[in-house]
């Protein structure tokens, strides 16, 4: 298994380590809930090292990112990101993604850990099928760490290390900067629905940058979060997750992504499937299902709508907030409507839900 910069320091925190994506992460330090709780009363620190990280530059750097995302990549800044995704000719998705804007030459984007190679290689195959000159790849998934500080006292916390603006990097801006006297990028980002930041920086200041943060942050409630609280986390917020509301079956109109997706703007790759799709109307769409009873809803779970079943739970969890089951499901659209009542094959029995149009938890 692959191992992140940081790997000895979860061991030596004693986690729980597992095998994710070909990764050896840690799912959890202290517990998943109490883990969950911290992040959103205080702040939690997650190792994302396993992401990756990949380079566009060149004179035609936008006009090659617009061939190969939905969204609209035009509208960006310098210092600005955004969600966005690349799909598949005929529609599904390779990956969901975020894009740094550096300037009109120079983007980053991040990748989904396990789908590194799998990206790098799509994004070359795009770039040579295309008629563009003067583009230029470079996956520097190595040189990079991340660390994600999320929570209410994030700001409070990253500003001890730093004399950077940080109330002034509003959501999904970022800058370059110092931290504790290294440049890096600080991105107003995360995947929690909590305030914070993701720091890229280099892979052997990890350890360092790391062991400061909690040194400042540890007062303030700063604790180690593992990917069991992050899964819990992200669900509480509904957002969606590659392999299981996201994949190669499944579009971004299914998916919920129609809002990235930007099908006014000129020619991308899989926009004539999914603008085939928009006019026929989806077969399916992702939803939020609240448990009206006690069970708590999983992957691969039937959901039923009176005696016909109507879709399946892509991801499931009993939420640490509200200490009820929650999940996101792929639906037949007539199930899909909010408050509607349905029913999931909870361990061989059919449990009441009702759909939720997510953030679970605000």
């Amino acid at each position: 298994m692959q191992k992140t910069p940081l790997n000895q320091i979860h061991r030596d925190l004693g986690a729980r380590m597992v095998d994710f994506g070909g990764w050896d992460m840690p799912v959890q330090y202290a517990g998943v809930i109490e883990e969950h709780l911290a992040v959103r009363q205080a702040a939690g620190l997650f190792d994302v090292s396993h992401m990756g990280e990949v380079e566009v530059t060149g004179t035609n750097a936008l006009a090659y990112i617009q061939l190969l995302t939905v969204n609209d990549a035009a509208k960006l800044v310098d210092g600005q990101v955004q969600y966005s995704a690349f799909c598949y000719p005929e529609g599904g998705i390779v990956d969901d993604v975020t894009l740094y804007r550096f300037s009109d030459t120079r983007f980053m984007f991040c990748v989904n850990a396990a789908n590194i190679d799998k990206d790098f290689a799509w994004m070359q195959q795009v770039l040579a099928d295309s008629s563009l000159s003067d583009v230029t790849l470079v996956n520097r998934s190595e040189e990079f760490a991340q660390i994600a500080l999320q929570g209410p006292e994030s700001e409070k916390i990253l500003a001890c290390l730093t004399d950077l603006p940080l109330a002034e990097l509003t959501y999904y801006h970022f800058c370059v900067g110092e931290v504790d006297g290294l440049e890096m990028i600080v991105s107003r980002t995360g995947y929690t629905g909590e305030d914070g930041f993701e720091l890229y920086l280099p892979s052997a200041a990890a350890v360092d940058i790391w062991q400061e943060l909690m040194a400042a942050g540890r007062p303030l409630g700063l604790q180690p979060i593992g990917l069991g609280a992050r899964d819990t986390l992200r669900l509480e917020k509904g957002y969606a997750l590659y392999g299981h509301e996201l994949s190669r079956e499944i579009s971004p109109l299914e998916a919920g992504l129609a809002w990235i997706t930007k099908l006014d703007k000129n020619d991308f790759v899989g926009k004539a499937a999914l603008v085939a799709q928009k006019a026929d109307g989806v077969s399916r769409r992702r939803v939020g299902l609240i448990m009206l009873e006690r069970g708590i809803p999983r992957e691969e779970y039937p959901v039923f709508l009176g005696d016909n079943q109507v879709g399946i739970v892509t991801s499931g969890t009993m939420s640490p907030s509200l200490k009820v089951g929650i999940a996101l499901a792929l639906v037949a659209p007539e199930a899909a409507k909010s408050d509607t009542e349905l029913e999931i094959v909870v361990r061989n029995r059919r449990m009441k839900a009702k759909v939720a149009r997510p953030p679970f938890v605000e």
